[in-house]
């Protein structure tokens, strides 16, 4: 662990931290996004909030994909885990998300749908060898970073003939959401973007040039470390000082300009652009989400199962919504921390492991923003 531990070093985040200070000018702000909800995360558990000027202000963005799926997904598959024939597979943040009606799949569960939690896409097809009289679906879900598994998974059942396997393919796209973000940035003004990690590594350094050439906002990409984040605002307040709206890779221990080809290349295999797709908080977004090939549509859920047209029903007093688009901070919502909270979440933002609602309730929801601008 001694190469994680270089970057948790406590004197170099304050010489940082000092850097910081010393680079901010007087009388401006620092409107930072970080897109990622891991960056969130580490931003609160490390503390890191502390160290930096009151000029800085960090907005947390749409960059966790449970939070962005909305209602109406989730529904499709609380519908595929309530039909008897189905073995509902999916990540374990899905099972608590609130659907309409209250429901939940681990509800389901509950009541006797055979949902289970993955690991691995390929647990999938064990699954899928292991109960031929079954049909098992993968309920995927997730920016690039974990598109490429279920990439993987789909080739494999297609080149060994699976029968009783498909997917609910609920994939999107980072570009596109920085896109709506910045398109419709009038109400936040933001002047940089603290770019994802995980995702960069997939897609490159490269699919960000776009956004300071037609929107003048600078990217930092930034691992997940304490030295990570801070070297990433620092890169940003110099940026912003000299006039510069450029892409800088922070994390280039990881992250190549053109990411990585053959997950890329695979995921173009099997994938296509959606037409448009609904998130939550930044509504019908065109070609910001991936489907199955219409050659693979023997392994398509969507197109082996019909659905109903229930109405979805959104919890109208949730500002999860305002909180993915940046315009509200959790502690801003009146359901937070009471009722909603990590054991009883009545939003996505609460209960997903990247939920910006989660990281207010886990690290900081006794100290807002403001008493720490107050304080500065």
């Amino acid at each position: 662990m001694k190469y994680i531990d270089e970057f948790r070093d406590g004197d170099k985040a304050r010489h940082i931290a000092r850097l910081i200070h010393q680079q901010v000018r007087g009388g401006r702000s620092y409107r930072l996004m970080e897109f990622c909800g891991g960056h969130t995360h580490a931003i609160f558990r490390d503390g890191l909030v502390d160290l930096l000027p009151q000029e800085i202000e960090l907005i947390h963005g749409p960059g966790c994909p449970v939070c962005v799926l909305p209602m109406a997904r989730l529904d499709m598959a609380i519908e595929l885990a309530q039909n008897p024939q189905v073995i509902l597979c999916t990540y374990g943040d899905m099972l608590r998300v609130p659907a309409s009606g209250g429901t939940s799949l681990l509800k389901v569960r509950a009541e006797g749908g055979d949902v289970r939690m993955v690991y691995s896409p390929l647990d999938v097809l064990a699954l899928a060898r292991d109960n031929p009289e079954r049909q098992v679906v993968f309920f995927a879900i997730g920016f690039e970073t974990t598109t490429p598994p279920t990439a993987l998974v789909l080739r494999q059942a297609d080149q060994l003939g699976f029968t009783n396997l498909s997917i609910f393919c609920n994939h999107v796209l980072t570009p596109a959401a920085m896109h709506a973000i910045l398109s419709d940035d009038g109400p936040r003004h933001l002047d940089g973007f603290i770019g994802p990690a995980h995702v960069s590594t997939v897609i490159g350094s490269q699919a960000y040039q776009v956004f300071p050439e037609q929107y003048k906002k600078p990217v930092v990409i930034a691992g997940f470390e304490p030295l990570d984040v801070l070297q990433a605002i620092l890169l940003l307040v110099r940026q912003l000082n000299a006039g510069r709206a450029e892409v800088e890779n922070e994390f280039t221990r990881a992250v190549t300009p053109q990411g990585n080809l053959k997950a890329r290349q695979l995921m173009d295999e099997v994938f296509t652009l959606r037409d448009r797709f609904e998130w939550r908080g930044l509504g019908s977004l065109p070609r910001s989400a991936l489907r199955v090939r219409p050659e693979l549509a023997h392994l398509d859920a969507e197109e082996r199962f019909t659905f109903s047209a229930g109405q979805s029903r959104e919890n109208k007093a949730c500002e999860c919504p305002a909180v993915l688009r940046g315009l509200k901070r959790p502690s801003e919502c009146p359901l937070f921390g009471n009722p909603c909270s990590p054991e009883n979440p009545l939003g996505s933002c609460m209960v997903s492991s990247e939920g910006a609602c989660a990281a207010y309730y886990s690290y900081g929801r006794n100290r807002t923003q403001e008493q720490r601008l107050a304080r500065g």
